[in-house]
C-alpha cells in the first residue's frame, strides 16, 4: 500500500513505480521499479522514500528558506564560495529532525521487508533524484549512496542523503546543465543489500567507441563503489550482442576490494594475490549478464549504463540502470575523427576513453584540496577522482589519472564533458612533472601522454544522402583502431583486413618462438581478439581477413624471430604466403593462425568473416592449404565459411579456371600484381616510376581474370592501392564489370560518389 498524507505518497514499494514515476521517486528508483513490473531480469526489492516525502521534510523545518539564502547570487565557479555554501546548506539538513509520522512510514516498511528476508537483514540506501538518469543528464555521482545499512542507521541515512542534493558538485553541476535547484527533488531508494562477492558495471553500447553492437562489462571483488570511483581497475569484458560471443577480456589488477564491516557499514581489503589474478566473472557468467543487459535495453529502446552485482549464493542481479547519455546523443550522420601528426616521448600510458586529443600544462594534484588552483585549459593530472573534482574537470583540456577503469567517475565525466581522459596510467604524478607540457592521445589504446604539444587535426566527413552503387564498395583496414570508425562509412564491408598490425603490435613474438616455449594458445588468444576488433564493427557485412603475409626479414624482426628464419637476398619474392603455410618448418604456427579464425567464427560468431590466401603461387599450394585448414575444422562451405585468394601472380590469373576450383573469389592485389608482371621489385627506389598498375599488361590481365572467374560463379575484388589513387582505374574496373572495389577509408565517400555516377554513365 501506498502510504498517503495529505492526497501526497510519502513511501512506495519498488514493484508499484516505474517510468512515469521519476517525478514522485526519482530516476534511479523509477528505472528499479519499470524492471521489477516489466523487465525479466533479477532486481533485489525495496522501498522509496518519494520526493513528496523530501518536500516534506524541507517545510516542516523551513530549510528552503536557508537553502535560498545561501544559494542567492553563487557563483559556482568560485570553488571557495561554493564549498562554503555547500557545506552550511548540508549541515542545516543532517541537523534538522525527520517528521515521527515519516519515521514511522519508513520503519514500517523496514520491518515489512524484514519479514519477508530475514531479521538480520541489511539494506543499500540509495539517493534518487528527480532530475537523475536522464537520456541528456546523467547526474552520476553527484548524489550519496549507502551500503550495508542497518534498522539502526536507516533514519539517518536516509537524512545523509536528503543532505547530498546539495554536495558542491551536485550544485555545480546543476548550474551548468540549467536545472532549477529548486524543481529538483530528491528521493531514497531502501533495497535489499546484494553482499557482493564480485559487482561492477555494464554498458549496452561501448561508452568511448560508441559500438553499438558490444556490451562492455566491468567487474572487479567486492561491492562496486570502488569501480565507480576508480580506486581500482577491474576486468574488462567486451561481449558481441548478436552472438554472445566474448570478443575479448583484460585482467584488471583489483588491489583492493570493499566488503561489509562487521554488523554495519563497508571496509578497505587487500585482495589475496590468487583472486587479482582470477577474473571476477566467469565466461558463463558475463554471457548471462550481457543477457540482462540486452533484454534491458530492449525494453527501453535505447543504451543503457547498469550497475551489479553477484551474491553470495552465486546468483546475478541488476542493482540499477540508467540510460547513457554521451555516445547515443551524438549525431550519427557526422563521423569526427583525430588524428596525431607528430611524436615524442612517451611519459606514460593508460586506457583511453573517447577518441580524442587534448594538449596544455600539466597540474599535478594529489588530492581533492588542491583543486582551486586549477586553471582552464591544463590537463588534469592526479591518482583518483570523484565527483567533488567535477567543477574542474569540465574546464581541463584532458584528464590523466593513476586508477580507475572505463566505469569510473573521470571516465564516466570526461566521455560526457567530450574531454580525452586516460585512466589507470600507473605513476602518472611521478612521471609527469608540475606544469610540464603534454599531449593526451586517446585515438588509439593504450591511450598515450606524449611530451610537449604535438600537432594534430580533426577530419570531419558527412556521410548521409549518399548514391547507392552496383558495385559494392569496400574498405581496407590494418589497424584494429580504424575499424570501427572506417565501420560507420556508408560502405558495404572491407575488401582487405590485415593480420600483420595485430601479430606485429599486440602480439610483437614469432609464432614458432613461443610455440616452442609452449605459448602457443597465448599466440592464438591474441590474434583472435585483434581479429575480432577488425570483424565485429562491420557485422553482418562480410569482412575478408587475409593471413599472415609478412616477408622473412619481417618475421625476423619479431621477438625470436631470427632462429627461425632465413637470410633471403630478395624476401619480397621468397618465402611468403601459401608456401610458408605449407612449409613443414612453418606449418605449426600456421595451424595457430587458423585456429584463431576457427574461434573468431565459431565461438564468437563473426560468421561474416572470409578468410583469405596471399601469394599463393600454384594449384599444389592451394590444394595443401586448403587441407590444413580443412584439418583444422575450416572447411569450405562449412557453416558458410568462404575462402579467397590473392590474384597477386599472374599465374592466379592464367590459370582462373583452376584456381576457382579451390577458392570461393578472387581479390586483385594490384602492387604485387603489378612487380610481378613487369618484372620489378616494387621496394626499388630506381624503378618505383615504372610500377605503375595502369601499365597496359597489367590492365590486359585484369581484363582476363574477371570474365572467367565469372564463369565459374566466383566474385573478383580488388584491394590494391590503384583505385585509392587513380580515378580513370576506377573506371576502367567498372567497365570491366568488376564485383567490389575496396579503398583506404579516407577516400570511400569520395568513391562512392564517383563510382556511382560513373555506373550512371556507363549505363547510357
Amino acid at each position: 500500500m501506498r502510504t498517503k498524507k495529505r492526497g501526497r505518497k510519502y513511501v512506495v514499494w519498488f514493484n508499484e513505480v516505474g517510468s512515469k514515476d521519476i517525478g514522485l521517486v526519482g530516476g534511479k528508483v523509477a528505472s528499479l521499479g519499470e524492471m521489477i513490473q516489466k523487465v525479466n531480469v533479477p532486481v533485489p526489492g525495496g522501498f522509496a522514500v518519494t520526493a513528496d516525502a523530501y518536500r516534506y521534510f524541507v517545510k516542516k523545518n523551513n530549510l528552503d528558506k536557508i537553502i535560498k539564502k545561501e544559494l542567492k547570487g553563487l557563483n559556482v565557479h568560485n570553488l571557495r564560495k561554493l564549498q562554503k555554501a555547500g557545506m552550511r546548506i548540508r549541515k542545516d539538513i543532517k541537523k534538522a529532525k525527520i517528521p515521527e509520522d515519516l519515521k514511522k512510514d519508513i520503519m514500517d516498511h523496514f520491518k515489512k521487508m524484514q519479514k519477508r528476508f530475514g531479521k538480520n537483514l541489511m539494506v543499500a540506501v540509495r539517493s534518487s533524484a528527480t532530475a537523475e538518469d536522464l537520456p541528456d543528464a546523467s547526474f552520476a555521482g553527484q548524489q550519496e549512496s549507502y551500503l550495508h545499512v542497518t534498522e539502526k542507521d536507516l533514519v539517518e541515512k536516509v537524512k545523509s542523503c536528503f543532505a547530498s542534493l546539495f554536495t558542491d558538485r551536485a550544485i555545480s553541476y546543476r548550474e551548468d546543465k540549467h536545472f532549477d535547484h529548486f524543481s529538483v527533488y530528491l528521493s531514497v531508494g531502501v533495497q535489499k543489500m546484494v553482499d557482493s562477492q564480485a559487482a561492477g558495471v555494464m554498458f549496452t553500447i561501448d561508452p568511448d567507441t560508441g559500438f553499438e553492437n558490444t556490451v562492455v562489462i566491468n567487474g572487479s571483488w567486492g561491492l562496486g563503489d570502488y569501480i565507480v570511483q576508480g580506486n581500482v581497475t577491474p576486468d574488462e569484458f567486451y561481449v558481441f550482442k548478436p552472438t554472445l560471443g566474448i570478443l575479448k577480456k583484460r585482467l584488471g589488477s583489483k588491489k583492493i576490494m570493499e566488503v561489509r564491516a562487521g554488523k554495519a557499514g563497508v571496509k578497505k581489503k587487500l585482495v589475496p594475490a590468487s583472486k587479482r589474478k582470477a577474473f571476477a566473472l566467469s565466461d558463463k557468467e558475463v554471457k548471462q549478464l550481457a543477457k540482462y543487459a540486452i533484454t534491458i535495453e530492449k525494453h527501453y529502446g535505447r543504451p543503457m549504463d547498469i550497475e551489479w552485482g553477484k551474491d553470495a549464493d552465486g546468483r546475478l542481479y541488476v542493482l540499477q540502470a540508467r540510460p547513457e547519455t554521451v555516445q547515443s546523443m551524438k549525431k550519427k550522420n557526422v563521423v569526427e575523427t583525430y588524428k596525431l601528426q607528430q611524436k615524442s616521448k612517451i611519459l606514460t600510458q593508460g586506457q583511453a576513453i573517447g577518441r580524442k586529443i587534448g594538449a596544455g600544462k600539466a597540474n599535478v594534484i594529489k588530492n581533492v584540496s588542491g583543486i582551486r588552483n586549477f586553471k582552464k585549459g591544463q590537463v588534469l593530472v592526479t591518482e583518483i577522482t570523484d565527483p567533488d573534482w567535477e567543477p574542474i574537470m569540465k574546464i581541463a583540456s584532458a584528464i590523466v589519472t593513476e586508477k580507475g577503469g572505463r566505469t569510473s567517475h573521470a571516465a564516466i565525466v570526461s566521455r560526457e564533458l567530450g574531454i580525452p581522459a586516460i585512466i589507470g596510467a600507473e605513476d602518472a604524478t611521478k612521471k609527469i612533472k608540475q606544469g610540464q607540457t603534454v599531449t593526451a592521445d586517446c585515438t588509439s589504446d593504450p591511450g598515450t601522454v606524449w611530451s610537449g604539444a604535438l600537432k594534430y587535426k580533426i577530419e570531419k566527413r558527412s556521410i548521409e544522402k549518399l548514391p547507392k552503387t552496383k558495385t559494392d564498395i569496400l574498405v581496407n583496414i590494418g589497424i584494429p583502431e580504424e575499424a570501427l570508425e572506417a565501420s560507420r562509412l556508408p560502405v558495404d564491408g572491407v575488401g582487405l583486413a590485415r593480420e600483420e598490425f595485430i601479430i606485429n603490435s599486440y602480439i610483437a613474438e614469432h609464432p614458432l618462438a613461443m610455440i616452442e616455449q609452449g605459448r602457443g594458445n597465448e599466440f592464438t588468444e591474441k590474434l583472435a581478439e585483434g581479429v575480432a576488433e577488425l570483424v565485429a564493427p562491420f557485422y553482418p557485412r562480410p569482412v575478408i581477413v587475409r593471413l599472415s603475409d609478412f616477408k622473412s626479414n619481417e618475421y625476423a624482426n619479431l621477438k625470436g624471430g631470427k632462429k627461425f628464419e632465413p637470410d633471403e637476398h630478395n624476401p619480397m619474392i621468397g618465402w611468403r604466403g601459401a608456401s610458408r603455410y605449407i612449409d613443414p618448418a612453418f606449418e605449426q604456427a600456421f595451424r595457430l593462425e587458423c585456429r584463431a579464425i576457427k574461434k573468431v567464427r565459431d565461438e564468437m560468431g563473426l560468421t561474416n568473416m572470409i578468410v583469405m590466401i596471399p601469394f599463393c603461387r600454384t594449384l599444389e599450394e592451394a590444394e595443401k592449404t586448403i587441407k590444413i585448414m580443412a584439418s583444422e575444422g575450416l572447411r569450405r562451405g562449412k557453416n558458410g565459411l568462404k575462402v579467397f585468394v590473392m590474384a597477386e601472380i599472374p599465374s592466379n590469373i592464367v590459370l582462373a579456371d583452376k584456381f576457382s576450383q579451390y577458392f570461393d573469389g578472387f581479390s586483385i592485389g594490384s602492387n604485387d600484381l603489378t612487380q610481378l608482371t613487369l618484372g620489378i621489385d616494387r621496394d626499388s627506389e630506381k624503378l618505383a616510376g615504372t610500377a605503375d598498375e595502369r601499365n597496359p599488361a597489367v590492365m590486359r590481365l585484369i581484363e582476363q581474370l574477371i570474365p572467367t572467374a565469372h564463369k565459374y560463379r566466383r566474385k573478383v575484388g580488388i584491394c590494391g592501392q590503384a583505385p585509392s589513387d587513380f580515378p580513370e582505374f576506377v573506371e576502367f574496373l567498372i567497365k570491366n564489370k568488376i564485383d567490389s572495389i575496396s579503398v583506404n577509408p579516407d577516400v570511400a565517400v569520395k568513391t562512392k560518389i564517383m563510382v556511382a555516377k560513373m555506373e550512371k554513365k556507363l549505363r547510357r
